[in-house]
């Protein structure tokens, strides 16, 4: 079965979205009681930049770091050996709407640009079942950052993910799936900019000959240049959100 050019375009880059290790790191410091030996569940992990992070800054834990395209998952197994780090990984080739774990297997579940391909409020009903009594949901998820957004951003983003909302709006949903909302912050425009779009760019650059007449390429690469013009444009309006909530019940 031929790869997915959307899979294609995101390898061999640091990040298969927005995000950076400093936001990794803000966010893991508002976790508190965490067991000496946490069960982490990393769910959409791409390369894993982000899954190396945790394993530095939580030398005690473990990993579960779950994608569905394998070269990801092995360039994440090559990342965390050459860290220092991979005996306290293991990577799983699973679907996030499918998740192999028994219940109450995690005591902290991070989802970095990742709930948006399940839908946010699909991801939070069914991946409550995973964490123990009290464990963490951390995530980050689009949002708006004004009540009334350009024409430009408002016809993008109805295009490519009309469920985006304001953060107070994804915070009433998160408290209404069973979760209490511990922080929340955004991520600054340089986690897209640095090791995503600058990468994104350069990448489409290089592949663009190699599948000039292939229609789902060509789609997928309109479709980046797109996306980072409209950002460029309008940053102010919008972005990633991290939220860190807490397991109610």
């Amino acid at each position: 079965m031929e790869t997915p050019f959307i899979f294609t375009l995101h390898e061999g880059l640091p990040r298969q979205g927005p995000g950076s290790n400093a936001c990794t790191r803000k966010a893991f410091s508002m976790l508190a009681d965490l067991s000496a030996r946490p069960e982490i569940l990393d769910i959409g992990c791409g390369a894993g930049m982000q899954t190396v992070e945790l394993a530095r800054i939580c030398p005690g834990c473990h990993i579960t770091a779950v994608d569905i395209h394998q070269p990801f998952l092995d360039d994440l197994a090559r990342r965390a050996a050459s860290a220092g780090v991979g005996d306290r990984i293991t990577t799983v080739r699973a679907s996030m709407d499918d998740l192999p774990s028994p219940d109450a297997s995690f005591d902290v579940l991070w989802a970095e640009g990742s709930i948006f391909i399940v839908g946010f409020e699909k991801g939070l009903a069914s991946w409550r079942r995973l964490l123990r009594p009290g464990g963490y949901l951390c995530l980050t998820e689009s949002v708006w950052f004004t009540e009334d957004p350009s024409p430009e951003a408002a016809a993008f983003w109805n295009d490519c993910y009309p469920a985006i909302t304001t953060v107070r709006e994804t915070c009433a949903i998160a408290e209404s799936a069973g979760y209490a909302v511990v922080a929340t912050f955004p991520l600054p425009k340089s986690a897209w900019w640095e090791n995503y779009y600058m990468p994104v760019l350069k990448r489409v650059e290089d592949l663009r000959p190699k599948v000039a007449g292939n229609p789902e390429a060509e789609a997928q690469i309109e479709f980046a240049e797109r996306e980072t013009a409209v950002y460029r444009e309008h940053a102010d309006e919008y972005g990633y959100e991290f939220f860190i909530l807490q397991k109610k019940g």
